[in-house]
């Protein structure tokens, strides 16, 4: 008997009525869906890196939505692992930059003009994740009208408590004072000093607070790394195209470092230096 037949024996073969691993994760659909408009090498990696991207955000979507239910219903312990789920989400995200980067400017150029009008920017997904997460701008609601499913997935998270505010809103709760969460609504969280006074309280005697303590620093972990993979998109946009525009019409890099100025978590990271 040779090795191949050692090692496989007892393996079922003949999937003709069964389903089988390909048939489970959709692969047909998956792997025909990389559609290059040209013929360049380069612009394969540059769809795969960016549906993987895609996917890899439906999960951190997923997660952050179960975290905010469990958070509502008052049960923090599966939220810790959730939301620890995405921070690794996001280094995962992070580590494709590596991938891109191998694509050097006359690679990326010889097929540019193929992305049209294009963008990451037009992501409805990421602007889920950022809308979930607090970074509220009801005005780029605009871009996601002419898919009406993605508008109103976004519509209905604009009338949901971010889940910042739920945190917020839970150590109110369990300090003993009003809500300071505010409601939901279309704009960004700004920082309050009320709310850093709060976790202020929170890191003063993280033994007598130690849930919110757990809490706050899964939120920061999770921030550190979306942090992180903002500045290598940045880094990797500026070493392949310059300061040229976006396809998408924005400003490109100087955008880009713009957003790197976005605090989610704006209080869990000032009060560092209250302590």
């Amino acid at each position: 008997m040779s090795d191949f037949d050692q090692a496989s024996k007892g393996a079922k073969m003949d999937f003709a009525r069964d389903m089988s691993y390909g048939d489970y994760l959709g692969l047909d659909a998956i792997l025909s869906s990389q559609h290059p408009l040209s013929a360049a090498h380069d612009e394969m990696l540059f769809i795969v890196q960016h549906q993987t991207s895609e996917l890899w955000m439906r999960l951190a979507i997923h997660e952050l939505q179960a975290a905010r239910r469990v958070m509502l219903d008052g049960n923090l312990q599966p939220a810790f692992k959730m939301l620890t789920r995405v921070a690794r989400i996001f280094e995962q995200l992070n580590s494709a930059w590596d991938v891109l980067r191998t694509m050097t400017p006359s690679e990326y150029t010889a097929f540019r003009p193929a992305l049209g009008n294009s963008s990451g920017f037009q992501s409805h997904q990421y602007r889920q994740v950022e809308y979930l997460l607090g970074n509220r701008i009801g005005a780029l609601m605009k871009l996601h009208e002419h898919k009406p499913e993605a508008y109103d997935v976004l519509k209905d998270e604009l009338a949901q408590p971010s889940l910042y505010q739920v945190a917020i809103a839970i150590a109110c709760d369990t300090l003993g004072i009003a809500s300071l969460a505010g409601p939901p609504g279309a704009d960004s969280w700004k920082a309050d000093p009320a709310v850093q006074d709060l976790w202020q309280k929170v890191y003063e005697a993280p033994e007598d607070h130690w849930a919110l303590y757990e809490l706050a620093e899964k939120l920061v972990d999770l921030e550190d790394y979306f942090r992180r993979w903002r500045f290598n998109h940045v880094t990797t946009v500026e070493r392949i195209i310059g300061f040229k525009r976006g396809t998408g019409g924005t400003s490109g890099v100087a955008y880009l470092r713009k957003m790197l100025e976005v605090e989610l978590f704006p209080e869990l990271w000032h009060v560092r230096g209250a302590l």
